[in-house]
């Protein structure tokens, strides 16, 4: 299972929400492009969040993702306010390597199809879950659709993976819902990125252990809060997250 290092950008800071609230916010870095900087080599994947674009409907920090690409290099995953294809066509044009779409898989639908078909294997779709069902906007509205349901409508699309988070546990590091992410892995057949809730190495160990014994559904796992506060080292997580016992 890979750990990947998660950067939320918000008015040029690296912050964190908690719980996807927009009036809750910590900052833990006025220099994103120097926090790439320092991940690169040693983490595989970087994911940007836009937490302006996923708010607003449309991309906000453009030019400091671009900055953030160059400094990381390849691997780099961003998702927030990408709600057409001329959004996803753009990050691509900046080196990206795959882009997040989250609310356009409830409101959007043809979207998705648009951009698996057009790009395969580049697009993760995020389902954002509060209670079981998904959260839209930047998790500002919760819709009448159940995450797991939603990912079996999108199980023959050619996506690189699901990103699952748990809004309840978000920025919370009391523990990832490890049974609801194993769950979704197992019945919707697509790899699964767990985010939200980790605080500890051993919640990173429980995650490897259920994507081990589901037969490696739950691919990765994303962290935020518990890096940026140095609970542990990211080479400390890629380690806990390979655990075999």
């Amino acid at each position: 299972m890979r750990i990947i290092p998660s950067i939320d950008l918000y008015a040029g800071q690296v912050v964190r929400l908690r719980q996807g609230r927009y009036d809750d916010v910590t900052v833990y870095a006025d220099d994103p492009v120097a926090l790439a900087s320092a991940w690169r080599g040693t983490a595989e994947r970087l994911h940007i969040v836009d937490l302006e674009g996923a708010k607003h409907g449309h991309a906000v920090q453009t030019e400091l993702i671009r900055r953030i690409v160059a400094a990381f290099g390849p691997g780099v995953q961003v998702g927030g306010g990408v709600r057409s294809l001329e959004t996803l066509e753009g990050y691509f044009e900046l080196g990206v390597e795959r882009v997040v779409l989250g609310t356009a898989a409830v409101s959007d639908p043809e979207l998705i199809r648009a951009a698996t078909e057009r790009h395969p294997g580049r697009v993760v779709l995020a389902l954002d879950a509060k209670a079981g069902y998904v959260a839209t906007r930047g998790w500002v509205d919760v819709s009448s659709q159940r995450a797991v349901d939603l990912a079996r409508a999108y199980a023959n699309h050619p996506i690189a993976a699901i990103l699952y988070t748990d809004i309840d546990r978000d920025g919370m590091e009391g523990g990832p819902n490890v049974s609801a992410t194993a769950a979704l892995a197992k019945e919707s057949g697509v790899p699964v990125i767990a985010s939200g809730g980790v605080g500890t190495l051993e919640h990173l160990r429980q995650l490897g252990r259920a994507s081990r014994d589901g037969g490696g559904g739950i691919v990765a796992a994303i962290l935020g809060r518990a890096l940026h506060e140095r609970r542990f080292s990211l080479a400390a997580a890629i380690e806990a997250a390979a655990v075999q016992d």
